[in-house]
Formats: structure tokens, sequence, C-alpha cells
């Protein structure tokens, strides 16, 4: 329903509705990568998924600390504390090439009267890699809030969104027409879910 509401667009929608932007403990730096973003649609809202996948190559790490800087293919480097959640740290040295992939999915939906009331709830989901295999880890957050249509302007196509704690954003529609399905008062349900996975490989010789 929502096509307008991009990954970044409902980042933000998050953030401003709950005031919960999430926080990556291991997160590499912010650099340009390769991305594969699709979209889904049904009769009530879509989903938009995005996995960005990073390569480095380790030029520090502090075992007793966790502490491991990366260089990237572009040269630059970054510095972050691995969380407990990727274990067998220790197999990793430098020169060891890291493999980082990072999901963000939105999904937006139109609830039915009734279904559900204005609020927000977090969940954590943590993978690990067995005893004896490569690093490998990740840990999921999905958050979901459920706003209140407050306003609609079909002629600018756009809809205002209240949150549980009163804050309120204006989104963009593309299609006109879904508008039509909805009006003020409404429930619109938003889960934003975000993974970070770090695997190891093998730096190559040179």
């Amino acid at each position: 329903m929502w096509d307008r509401l991009t990954l970044g667009a409902a980042l933000a929608c998050v953030a401003a509705l709950a005031g919960c932007a999430a926080t990556k403990e291991a997160a590499p730096a912010k650099t340009t990568a390769a991305a594969e973003v699709t979209t889904t649609t049904s009769a009530d809202g879509l989903e938009t998924t995005a996995v960005v996948t990073k390569t480095a190559t380790v030029e520090a790490i502090d075992q007793k600390t966790r502490m491991v800087t990366l260089r990237m293919a572009d040269g630059e480097t970054t510095t972050f504390r691995v969380s407990p959640e990727v274990r067998n740290l220790p197999q990793v040295k430098k020169g060891d090439e890291v493999t980082a992939s990072y999901y963000e999915s939105v999904a937006v939906r139109l609830l039915a009267p009734g279904e559900a009331k204005p609020g927000v709830t977090t969940a954590d989901e943590v993978t690990r890699a067995e005893p004896g295999q490569m690093p490998a880890g990740g840990v999921a957050t999905t958050t979901t809030i459920t706003a209140t249509v407050t306003k609609i302007d079909r002629k600018k196509q756009t809809a205002t969104l209240r949150g549980p704690e009163g804050k309120s954003v204006t989104v963009k529609v593309r299609n006109p027409a879904n508008l039509e399905k909805v009006k003020e008062g409404d429930l619109v349900e938003i889960t934003y879910t975000e993974a970070l996975a770090i695997s190891v490989e093998k730096a190559a010789r040179r």
C-alpha cells in the first residue's frame, strides 16, 4: 500500500514515531557496497528488503578487548568491538578477509478495525556459529509500530501517522488509488527488521 515508503524513509518513520533507531554494536564502516533490494506487495500492504554485503581485510585485532580494525577495498579503515554473539573470535588473525552481510526489511500493513491498538514492540533473535567453525553470528532486531492515520491529503498524495507516544510523521504514497482505501482513524502496522551477520574467510595470498 505505502509504495513510496522505502527503507530509508521507513527507518526515519520508525525512529520518529517510536524514538528507537537501532544500534549495531559491530557495524562496519559506512561505505558503498553491493546491495540487493526487493519489494513485494499484497492487498493490504508491502514489504521492502535489502541485503548489503561488504568485504574487508583485518588490519588489527585485540582478542582481549574484542576490538577489530578492518580495511575496506577503497582503503578506508574502521575499528569496532565484535559482539559476544560472534563466537570463535580467536580463529581470526591479521590478514583474514571478513565478509559482513547486513539485512534490512520494512513491512507496512493496513490493519482491520479492532485488530490491534497503537503501540511499540521490539524483539531480538541471536544466531551463532557452532564451536570449531569459523566465526559467524548475527543479531536480528524487529521493531513493530502500530500508528494511527490522522490526516489524508489526496491532492499531495500524503498520509500523516501518529505513533503511540503522540509523535507524528507524514509519508508520501505513490499511487493515489491506495489512498481511497484509507480513512482517518485507521491503524497502520510498520515492522522494521535489521540484522548484522559476520563471517570470516581466509585472506587470499599475495
